[in-house]
């Protein structure tokens, strides 16, 4: 195996590294929020809004990403009214029809994360809660909010690295992160397993993180339902 290269290939594609970092921290960033609005008509019990809600989570969760992107990237151009729009000179930019695409499809996947996560705060808190007069901003602040949250932690944190792994589909409208710059290298180097293998090396390396923060982050959520030790309870 030639270490020379390898090392060669890996500083090259540690370069494109901030790059996925952008498009993945942006992108879960804004989708996240899009899924909390989402997710606010879901259970809003307005038929209209919660009927729209609905058909968005259907329809990004039941179309492939891909094509979701091709048509961000290569339809939007073909309506007018967004080409002579204030929007056209973010929209023309690979970038952000990447990080647009990736927004709108996490969001329909972490709304139905979000709405079980509501769906397992137990009825019994929230009659608590509203017994003692809090106001439904406050219950949702004070109750809901965190405990949806932490029931809804573990499947997040899968999305979060499925995020992290549909990243790799932007280098398929010319956005250069690491497995664009990869199939780069590969189509002057011909040497398809040792750049691909660090590419894999890099990808590893950024969900491992990601998961440790979750888990460091769902255990400091959960100090309540730790037990206590026994020198504690004597």
């Amino acid at each position: 195996m030639d270490f020379d290269f390898l090392s060669s290939t890996m500083i090259t594609l540690l370069q494109a590294v901030p790059m996925t970092l952008l498009l993945f921290s942006l992108s879960v960033v804004s989708g996240g929020l899009l899924a909390l609005v989402i997710v606010a008509m879901r259970v809003s019990g307005n038929p209209v809004l919660s009927g729209f809600a609905k058909g968005y989570i259907f329809v990004f969760r039941g179309s492939p990403l891909l094509i979701q992107m091709f048509l961000i990237f290569y339809g939007l151009a073909q309506f007018s009214f967004i080409r002579y729009s204030f929007l056209w000179p973010f929209l023309r930019e690979p970038v952000v029809c990447a990080i647009l695409s990736l927004a709108l499809c996490t969001a329909g996947y972490t709304a139905e994360i979000f709405r079980g996560g509501i769906r397992a705060v137990s009825p019994k808190e929230i009659e608590a809660a509203r017994s003692i007069g809090m106001s439904r901003l406050l219950l949702v602040r004070r109750i809901i909010a965190p405990i949806a949250f932490r029931h809804a932690l573990p499947a997040y944190s899968t999305e979060i690295v499925l995020m992290m792994k549909s990243t790799a589909l932007a280098s398929l409208v010319t956005v250069w992160e690491v497995t664009g710059v990869a199939q780069r290298l590969i189509s002057h180097t011909y040497r398809t397993m040792e750049v691909f293998l660090c590419a894999a090396i890099i990808y590893l390396v950024l969900n491992f993180v990601i998961l440790q923060a979750t888990a460091l982050l769902e255990y400091s959520l959960s100090r309540h339902r730790r037990a206590v030790p026994p020198a504690m309870k004597a």
